[in-house]
């Protein structure tokens, strides 16, 4: 049996890139080009050799990948999305630049791609409105990589639905503090965040706060066990009359919905660009094993199914990589909802991650089922994307949520509410 190392380094023999030669790439701006070059090189030194192990070891904080984590933000990987006077890099074009980075993380981790934007994008972004002084507090250690981010909207029964009358977490505010009493599921990062953004009721309206994840009755719970992505921790974290400064809020009161509803659009069109890293993965490993594989003496890339199949996904991937670009170009024009790009896009690209994941296992056969071979301890990167891209047709906007967007473009709200 190999160890654990060398499982890992295993994973950095990648097959050859194929998107270089395929995607000829029109859209993207000249210096998000050269993040693009950066995060892959980034990736292939040191995600690569770790990819396996973070994405086969049952959820634990023991378990998270602390170290790689510093290493992004040694990188200044952090930094992309944010603008020069919080901290950032000051790119003119930090969505499209974000996405791309959330792309090349997915290639080798969808869990790590997930940790990325919800560090980044989702909480991180949700504090580019907060005051100056919570985001010297909270914005720039997350950026240092001092401290871990995490959001908080949904709970056991409010997630896609997310009106005040389905939220249980209340902020009630008082002369001098804000309580906070509730219960949120699903947040990622929460065992080993430092705080949470969170989305309240205030009275009938929504308030963000931020509320540190040691505070007297805050309770986290263990690591959610999950199909995939088990790099990426999930935890329910409670609240129990919490005690947080007036100044915790982000935005203005009542502004809630608004802040997170503009974040998780952020974020739909990171999920999307994760959806076509995770088909572009399994797209080069199945390329490679349908020319080295050979059926009755002949490689089985010579049967015209399978020219066809993959002629079929390189197109795919190539609209899916448009549609994504696309929404966060809109994004970076300043258009705070690009509808419907960015439904179009989670939707279009996580839909053909798992289509293709599965078509992904039956190129690979009995291998691309087994996590590992006991006789010689090698794996198959398409069996992790195939636990790993369901969940992204789920978060973040569920896509029969983004169906309904769509259609809303087309018919109007009067008519699909």
């Amino acid at each position: 049996m190999a160890t654990n190392e060398n499982k890992s380094n295993k994973n950095a023999n990648q097959p050859p890139r194929q998107q270089p030669r395929l995607y000829h790439d029109l859209m993207t701006p000249e210096e998000v080009i050269g993040i693009r070059e950066e995060v892959r090189n980034f990736c292939e030194e040191y995600l690569a050799p770790v990819a396996w192990d973070i994405g086969h070891r049952e959820e634990s904080v023991e378990a998270f990948p602390f170290q790689l984590l510093k290493q992004m933000a040694d990188a200044g990987l952090f930094r992309i999305p944010f603008a020069a006077e919080v901290g950032g890099r000051g790119l003119k074009h930090r969505a499209t630049a974000t996405a791309i980075v959330i792309e090349e993380l997915s290639y080798f981790s969808n869990s790590v791609a997930a940790i990325y934007d919800v560090h980044c994008i989702l909480a991180g972004h949700a504090l580019e409105w907060a005051s100056p002084e919570l985001q010297k507090q909270y914005l720039a250690p997350l950026l240092a990589g001092e401290k871990i981010g995490s959001f908080a909207t949904s709970e056991p029964l409010a997630s896609t639905d997310l009106s005040v009358e389905s939220l249980v977490t209340d902020a009630t505010f008082y002369d001098n503090y804000i309580e906070i009493n509730g219960h949120k599921r699903w947040i990622t990062n929460s065992p080993v965040a430092s705080f949470v953004v969170l989305l309240c009721r205030d009275g009938e309206r929504m308030t963000e706060v931020v509320v540190d994840l040691d505070a007297p009755g805050v309770t986290v719970g263990p690591p959610d066990k999950k199909l995939g992505n088990h790099g990426q921790l999930t935890a329910d974290i409670l609240f129990d009359r919490v005690r947080v400064p007036l100044g915790n809020v982000v935005g203005q009161r009542g502004e809630g919905l608004k802040i997170a509803l503009q974040v998780l659009t952020y974020g739909r069109i990171g999920i999307a660009a994760s959806g076509v890293g995770m088909a572009q993965s399994v797209f080069d490993h199945s390329v490679e094993r349908l020319k080295t594989r050979r059926v009755f003496g002949k490689p089985l890339a010579t049967q015209q199914h399978w020219q066809f199949r993959l002629a079929e996904r390189a197109m795919g991937i190539e609209n899916a990589r448009n549609l994504y670009l696309k929404a966060a170009l809109r994004m970076d024009d300043g258009v705070m909802f690009p509808e419907p790009e960015a439904a179009m896009a989670k939707w279009y690209a996580t839909n053909l991650a798992s289509e293709f994941a599965r078509e992904g296992i039956q190129i690979f056969g009995g291998y691309g089922f087994t996590k590992e071979l006991a006789y010689d301890g090698s794996h198959y990167h398409v069996e992790e994307v195939y636990r790993d891209c369901k969940i992204a047709e789920i978060y973040e906007g569920a896509n029969e949520v983004q169906m309904w967007v769509v259609a809303r473009n087309i018919f109007g709200k009067e008519i699909t509410g």
